[in-house]
């Protein structure tokens, strides 16, 4: 199927053939037959891709910062390589769609196959959206009209902020298709609508809708035509719909207001606010986001947990059927607001020339379209191969690690998959892989590959890990292996089968820093004698919040679990050792499962002691990570895997180096035992430790107690 993206890195748009999206739980695929190009905030888009290195700078002062933030821990070049590599990641367009429902997931009630939907999908073909995220469309209206649900609910949202009651003076500033929308929206609820845009054609149009329009672009008329209007009172509250880096445009809204009135931010403004402005009015101020209660918050987007109606009246979901009804009954006109309808595969016409003052363009689909699960990028035979991957998973680390690094290795990477399908295609064009799929089944089905690499979400690793040993393939899961006691016990009984029949499948866990060459000189240098260790691993994790679905017990397992494990199976390769014993406390007086601020302390079989300080409150200009070796009289301290330092060590004192955490030499070795045999890299029983030893993290912490492995 075909789907509009844009590259950041050089601005240009393309229509991109990518595979179509399965099916899955809590959500709807919809065959787009029209969606909407919002000229305002695509056009933004587009303008910064178009940028240069510095322009896209200056345009993000708080991303600058975090990259000299990461130069100072991690190293200038491996920061560029992350930058350049983020840049080169595509841009889905669009989020105004309505087309058909062809496939249903489970859980979902509302909607059947043959339903008519708008949503807040890409310009794509089919489009995988959560139900909640989606509103049937009226039987008497167009699907031209029905693409306009999403962005008439950004208009509806200001309004509600607003809060506007019958008679009241309300002012839009910018008359595009937001503030035409909500100038609509205002007069339907009884308001005197006073406009105001540079474009005169806009202006005109306002005026046909019953909005008192100018078109004045001095900050002082447009506050003169208000007070004139209003009798010398002000506007009843300001809804900002424009687009604008000046200040003067907060200010003006501001000065036209009466006192204690309310201003709305729904468009991009400059915010350096006066203090007077506000404060000699006790004027509110308050910015709109986006559709509505609900917008962000995977609880209600991804899962599909509603909020309660008599608590929450409007959500974005409630805020979509609202516009959909508003259209329906005459109450909005949004045909008046179409200036073209241009087939997908002209999109040119309207992303080469967006500054035309064009109101809605919309984009038309074909009715013959081909919907394949997999797109063939190019042609390689792999009969005769031995060790061929299918990667499961295509997110950040699979395309800023993973892949790149299989790719230097020359690895025979066959397949590579992601839910929607953009991701994947992008790293195989990238990288020369095969396939790229949204349905990962093929890779398990394939007798061509041998192994298959997992680099999903946490929730996820299990199932498939299992569905990979089932198959008979080699399984390579990023970690953690698991996130339950249950997943974990099943994954044994699995990996137990296979040994009994003889399959010859293995699991490998992506612990990487056992493998960095730093680590492996640690231990031949200090670990070689029969005395126990002691370890201390510190992470200055950084901060994340916890609505991130790593945070989230049951999606991510939390960051003891999903990521603290490198330092379990780190000390455990250290000192040679199996965690017996494991006890954590963590900051705060009543901290939580899911805690990131946390030290643990592990006792080994052989006598051995680690402790791991895994913290997020540090400072980032601070090493990420420091390793503590201490043992038989020496000490060997790794900083941020970029210098090793010796002490009472004959004949090392100190190394420097690019900061490597071991993932070439993983991928390196794990290619190496796919093609020639030999022992599993790390063993299982070992990472089956590591993974208990940190589930008795989080019983520790919620017990108090130590816990036996």
């Amino acid at each position: 199927m075909k789907q509009i993206i844009q590259h950041l890195k050089n601005g240009k748009t393309i229509l991109e053939e990518v595979p179509c999206p399965k099916i899955k739980r809590g959500h709807i695929l919809i065959k787009t037959k029209r969606s909407l190009v919002s000229l305002g905030t695509e056009r933004m888009l587009v303008e910064f891709g178009k940028g240069n290195l510095l322009t896209k700078a200056k345009s993000q002062p708080d991303k600058v910062k975090q990259v000299l933030d990461k130069i100072k821990t991690d190293g200038l070049m491996p920061t560029l390589e992350t930058v350049f590599k983020k840049l080169d990641e595509p841009l889905p367009l669009g989020y105004c769609n309505a087309g058909e429902v062809i496939a249903v997931g489970e859980g979902v009630k509302e909607f059947k196959i043959g339903d008519r939907a708008a949503s807040n999908g890409n310009h794509s073909e089919v489009v995988s959206i959560p139900s909640n995220l989606a509103a049937k469309i009226p039987d008497n209206l167009t699907y031209e009209e029905g693409a306009f649900a999403v962005i008439g609910s950004i208009a509806l949202q200001g309004l509600r902020l607003a809060n506007p009651t019958l008679g009241e003076n309300i002012v839009v500033i910018g008359l595009g298709l937001i503030g035409l929308i909500e100038c609509q929206l205002l007069i339907a609820n009884g308001c005197n609508v006073i406009g105001f845009d540079i474009n005169k054609s806009k202006v005109e149009l306002a005026e046909k809708f019953g909005v008192k329009a100018y078109a004045a672009a001095d900050k002082n008329e447009q506050i003169n035509i208000v007070e004139d209007l209003t009798n010398g009172i002000g506007a009843d509250a300001v809804i900002i719909t424009a687009s604008s880096n000046s200040n003067e445009i907060i200010s003006a809204s501001a000065q036209m207001s009466r006192k204690r009135g309310r201003i709305v931010l729904v468009g991009v403004v400059g915010l350096d606010i006066k203090r007077s402005d506000f404060y000699e009015k006790e004027l509110t101020f308050q910015v709109s986001c986006s559709y509505g209660p609900g917008r962000y918050d995977d609880d209600y987007e991804q899962k599909g947990i509603d909020y309660p109606l008599p608590y929450v009246r409007w959500t974005e979901k409630r805020n979509f059927e609202a516009v959909l009804n508003a259209i329906s009954t005459g109450k909005l006109d949004v045909k008046s607001l179409i200036s073209e309808v241009v087939p997908l595969t002209e999109y040119g016409r309207i992303y080469d020339n967006m500054n035309s003052g064009s109101i809605a363009s919309i984009l038309s689909y074909s009715e013959t379209s081909e919907l394949k699960s997999s797109v063939v990028l190019t042609n390689k035979n792999f009969s005769s191969s031995k060790g061929v991957i299918g990667i499961i998973g295509a997110g950040n680390f699979a395309g800023m690690m993973i892949v790149p690094t299989l790719k230097k290795l020359n690895a025979d990477m066959k397949y590579i998959c992601s839910s929607k399908g953009l991701s994947s295609t992008t790293l195989a064009k990238k990288y020369g892989i095969v396939n790229s799929s949204t349905d990962y089944k093929q890779v398990l089905q394939d007798p061509e590959v041998d192994a298959v690499l997992i680099t999903t979400r946490h929730n996820q690793h299990a199932a498939m890990v299992i569905e990979g040993m089932n198959a008979g393939k080699h399984v390579f899961v990023e970690k953690p292996l698991a996130i339950t006691e249950d997943q974990l016990n099943t994954i044994i009984q699995s990996y137990n089968h296979s040994i009994e029949t003889g399959s010859g499948a293995s699991i490998m866990v992506g612990f990487n820093r056992r493998f960095a060459p730093f680590v492996i000189k640690a231990k031949r240098l200090i670990a070689s004698s029969d005395s126990p260790l002691n370890v201390i691993a510190t992470m200055n994790a950084g901060f994340i919040p916890q609505d991130v679905w790593v945070q989230d017990m049951e999606t991510g397992g939390g960051r003891i679990i999903g990521e603290a494990c490198h330092y379990v199976d780190l000390i455990s390769y250290l000192t040679g050792s199996k965690v017996e014993s494991v006890y954590m406390n963590a900051l705060g007086t009543s901290p939580s499962a899911n805690t990131d601020n946390a030290i643990i302390t592990l006792i080994y079989e052989n006598g051995s002691q680690g402790v791991i300080n895994y913290f997020s409150n540090g400072s980032k200009s601070y090493s990420k990570e420091r390793i503590e070796v201490f043992g038989s009289g020496k000490t060997v301290i790794i900083d941020n895997f970029r210098e090793m330092r010796g002490y009472g060590i004959k004949g090392f004192k100190k190394e420097k180096g690019k900061q490597d955490k071991g993932h070439y030499n993983q991928f390196k070795e794990y290619l190496n035992f796919l093609r020639n045999g030999g022992e599993p890299l790390i063993p299982f029983d070992s990472i089956v430790n590591t993974t208990k030893a940190t589930f008795a993290a989080i019983e520790s912490l919620k017990t108090g107690t130590v816990i036996k492995i």
